[in-house]
């Protein structure tokens, strides 16, 4: 798989904090989510997903990876030398030129509200209140489409297939999340694993009745019911999402 990232320097100095270890612990120092801990030191980068300094060219000066996400990260200075992290859309390379402002070219990386973004067009990074910062589509490869505006909203496509109104003041970045070959990538060994914080998962059906509902039975046995998560629940196929949550009222057409 073909790297395009720049490995002749370390990040930026100025804009990574270290990222504290919480090894799935909660604030009462239970575990709350499982398999986590272990992982090698780590610094977080400081990405701007506001996009907040307007009207400005910056020159992208570096194409990094980030081992906080699955996107690649652009380092970019602006015209006053200040520097900043934005995700790296496809096709964003070193030497660009991005922008961000309300009437800005309709270009790969620039930012801009989408009621001055034509129809058709791909974006991400794409706030869901307005000056709150980009929350939607900053995974390796993800893109939403507008597909249309009705009033003070706009239409969204996500790669799921569902429709989703987004107020139209709200900015968005232009193009694809790069780094599409993400989900390709071969870990390669557990240790590695080890390495990024992800401990073992055993089977249900490995452990002992008491341990789990999937346990127990002479030799290699089935789950022999609903797959059940190891306190009971339903593990796969039950609905999550509350029916009675306000966001719900801005899904246009469901995934399914």
């Amino acid at each position: 798989m073909k790297k395009i990232y720049s490995k002749t320097r370390g990040p930026e100095k100025s804009l990574t904090v270290i990222l504290k270890k919480h090894s799935g612990r909660d604030s009462a120092g239970h575990i709350s989510v499982r398999h986590q801990g272990g992982r090698q030191k780590r610094y977080y980068r400081i990405i701007d997903f506001r996009r907040d300094k307007r009207d400005v060219y910056a020159e992208v000066i570096n194409i990094e990876n980030d081992p906080n996400r699955q996107a690649y990260i652009a380092l970019v200075e602006y015209e006053d030398k200040e520097r900043r992290y934005i995700l790296q859309p496809k096709n964003l390379k070193i030497g660009d030129k991005v922008i961000a402002g309300e009437n800005v070219e309709i270009k790969i990386g620039n930012a801009l509200p989408l009621k001055n973004i034509p129809l058709g067009v791909e974006v991400h990074n794409v706030e869901i209140y307005p000056g709150k910062g980009g929350k939607m589509f900053r995974s390796a490869g993800t893109v939403g489409v507008i597909i249309a505006k009705e009033g003070k909203y706009a239409h969204l496509k996500l790669s799921s297939g569902e429709v989703k109104k987004v107020l139209i003041d709200c900015y968005a970045s232009i193009g694809q999340v790069g780094n599409l070959e993400h989900k390709d990538e071969i870990i390669g060994k557990a240790g590695r694993k080890r390495l990024m914080g992800i401990r073992p998962t055993v089977r249900g059906t490995a452990q002992n009745p008491r341990s789990h509902p999937h346990g127990g039975g002479e030799g290699r046995s089935g789950e022999g019911m609903h797959p059940k998560t190891p306190w009971g629940k339903a593990a796969r196929g039950k609905k999550t999402r509350h029916p009675k949550k306000w966001t719900n009222m801005l899904i246009v057409k469901h995934r399914k």
